[in-house]
């Protein structure tokens, strides 16, 4: 048999420090107490258990329930978290009420014999939250100016659509502009200049004009042996060093075929045109200074180095200028054939055979009478013969002279250029 406890007296509250009056100024009001048991009206019958018999008190319980809740805090100072657990003592009523459905539910059971006191968790609904910064927008939600407000900010991003949610309407503050074939040009003239060939090719073709020269020069310069012109047998470095300026003019566009780049670069610069005509600007640049620079130290070396007639100032032109046109231009028409064969071996093996083959196959044709005049023909216009006529020293007297050579090979270079800008709009890449 266990006795039923007895009520507690009430403890004697404690004095409240500076302190504890600062945290009981910010603790929200305790929650309105439990209605109690309604009076009972006159003329209500007596409880079962006899006429005129007392009530029977409830069994006696301590004085607070400890129950948990989570509220909204009113007022909050900036920094802290909207929502505040605390901990608060409650009285009990002196008579249970009903429980109902939307009555906080006690953690555990507790019945005669068991402690009075029950744990109890209750959850509030918090009230709309404010940002504790004033004026800081919410960065997830789209900002949407009222009507008649007028909109602020940057005003490409005065827009009401969060692109981040993926909707449309979303205004990059990056600037945009047109591009234009300066573009092109940075562009070509990146890739030209970043690549190894460029500077192997370009570096061996400097070494063997000079070097050829050299020596041929070196073997010339005897006081007994007059040289007319002094210029006459520097073509034949300059001759070899086309066999490396030619497979240049090839790759600067086959070899973005061959690694799939085209794709990109179109992709860029999506005008055709724009980019085949950069990429001839750029080597036809590149190759037009290197050869004349070349060209011209070695006609200043073979003038000081040969003895004979001083050259003139057509031959000095021709020497140099006309010399580094020329190599440039064909330069120019190996790369309009890259760009119709889309193959860096093939497009270097034909353009071999544009410069070899006309003075083999005029070498075959020399024993057969009925085919001088076509051998001759082969010669008079091949590469060797036309680089030998700008220097004064042709192969036969009856080709072309002057600066002829160069203009034919300036209109086959324009044909077959013309006809690479055709097959760049038709073709895909």
């Amino acid at each position: 048999m266990t006795s039923p406890q007895q009520p507690q007296p009430q403890q004697p509250q404690p004095e409240r420090g500076p302190d504890d009056t600062a945290q009981a100024q910010q603790m929200p009001p305790a929650p309105p107490m439990p209605p109690t048991a309604p009076p009972q009206p006159q003329g209500t019958p007596p409880q079962p258990g006899g006429q005129g018999q007392p009530e029977q008190p409830a069994p006696a319980r301590e004085a607070g329930t400890m129950m948990l809740q989570a509220q909204q805090a009113p007022e909050q100072q900036p920094g802290q978290e909207s929502g505040t657990m605390m901990l608060q003592a409650q009285p009990m009523p002196q008579a249970q009420p009903q429980p109902s459905a939307d009555a906080p539910q006690p953690l555990a059971a507790h019945g005669p014999g068991k402690d009075a006191g029950t744990m109890m968790l209750q959850a509030q609904q918090a009230p709309q939250q404010q940002n504790a910064y004033a004026g800081a927008p919410n960065p997830q939600a789209p900002q949407v100016p009222q009507q008649g407000q007028p909109q602020q900010g940057h005003p490409q991003q005065q827009t009401g659509v969060n692109w981040q949610g993926g909707h449309a309407g979303y205004v990059s503050p990056i600037p945009i502009r047109r591009t234009h074939l300066g573009h092109a040009l940075a562009s070509e003239w990146t890739k030209i200049r970043s690549v190894r060939s460029t500077l192997w090719t370009l570096g061996v073709f400097v070494l063997l004009v000079i070097g050829v020269d050299l020596l041929i020069t070196l073997a010339l310069s005897d006081p007994t042996r007059m040289v007319d012109p002094k210029l006459g047998f520097s073509f034949l470095g300059v001759l070899l060093g086309t066999l490396c300026l030619i497979p240049l003019g090839v790759l600067v566009i086959s070899s973005e075929y061959g690694t799939g780049m085209i794709r990109t670069t179109m992709t860029a610069c999506p005008s055709r045109a724009r980019v085949l005509t950069a990429k001839a600007i750029v080597f036809f640049g590149l190759a037009f200074v290197i050869t004349t620079v070349t060209t011209t130290l070695v006609a200043l070396f073979t003038s000081g180095m040969l003895y004979g007639p001083d050259p003139t100032t057509d031959q000095w032109l021709r020497g140099t200028v006309g010399a580094g046109l020329y190599v440039s231009m064909l330069g120019l028409l190996a790369l309009a054939v890259g760009s119709l064969l889309r193959h860096s071996a093939g497009a270097i093996s034909a353009m071999l055979g544009v410069v070899l083959l006309p003075m083999l196959l005029a070498v075959f044709m020399a024993g057969s009478e009925s085919l001088r005049k076509v051998s001759e023909a082969l010669i008079n216009y091949s590469v060797p013969n036309s680089l030998a006529t700008l220097y004064d020293n042709p192969f036969f007297d009856s080709g072309p002279e002057g600066w002829t050579p160069l203009w034919v090979l300036t209109g086959v270079t324009a044909v077959v250029l013309g006809g690479a800008f055709a097959a760049q709009q038709r073709r895909d890449v």
